[in-house]
């Protein structure tokens, strides 16, 4: 009997429980489908794929079978081709997920200077069509700038009365960078995944984009924004990668 399908299974399989191990942190004796309904709560790929892989574990047990008094497992059935393949595949999701910057490449990301005039954040949302700036005090992001922010900042300044040119053209941008704003944003490392991105839209639904720099610190230059809008854009990504897009 060929059992290079069988051999193929199990390799997945045997890297996949790993993995979840590590994830949930538990030992050696954990039961399989109880680590995976466990996990579900933890990684949104093993959630999606919570099905298969409980299907699967109950395939392991009748791929092999230990006598008694045995060391070693013998196989007893052989998977096809199209089982492995899949097991294959997740396990390729569940240890070795695509980074966002695989799906989305390095994105510009719209910006201003904190000692500048309003006007200079009014003309980067013009030219560069974006609602969202990140903005850079002698090289370090500060903060940002929502238009929609903007907005409710002109609107009060209007009804205070207040000069609107004298806004525009002297007010520096830090002065309309408020930390509240902030909290409707997220700070990634270049070396998050794209299912940890949507994690972060699913849990927070107020969260208007993602902003990713070198290593997901404050501070540091944002090397690409994500918002909903790319949604579309990531999920082709997934299709071609083979992943169920979201």
């Amino acid at each position: 009997m060929d059992i290079n399908n069988a051999s193929r299974f199990l390799a997945s399989y045997n890297r996949i429980e790993a993995q979840l191990k590590r994830l949930y942190n538990v030992g050696a004796a954990a039961n399989f489908t109880d680590l995976v309904k466990r996990c579900s709560d933890l990684d949104i790929t093993v959630r999606r794929y919570a099905s298969e892989l409980i299907d699967y574990g109950k395939l392991r047990n009748a791929i092999v079978h230990r006598a008694v008094g045995a060391t070693d497992d013998t196989v007893i059935a052989v998977p096809c081709d199209e089982v492995v393949e899949t097991i294959e595949k997740i396990e390729m999701y569940v240890c070795r997920p695509p980074r966002l910057l695989d799906a989305i490449k390095v994105k510009k990301v719209a910006s201003v200077f904190a000692d500048k005039p309003v006007l200079s954040a009014v003309e980067a949302f013009r030219t560069n069509r974006q609602k969202t700036l990140v903005v850079y005090d002698h090289g370090r992001m500060t903060g940002v700038i929502n238009s929609y922010g903007l907005y409710a900042e002109i609107e009060t300044r209007v009804k205070a009365g207040e000069d609107l040119s004298a806004f525009f053209l002297h007010t520096p941008c830090s002065d309309v960078m408020h930390d509240s704003e902030l909290e409707k944003y997220r700070i990634m490392s270049q070396e998050a995944t794209v299912f940890e991105v949507f994690v972060a839209f699913e849990e927070k639904k107020n969260l208007l984009a993602v902003i990713v720099t070198e290593n997901g610190i404050f501070g540091e230059k944002a090397v690409s924004i994500v918002t909903p809008s790319d949604f579309p854009r990531i999920n082709r990504f997934l299709e071609a990668y083979h992943a169920r897009p979201f």
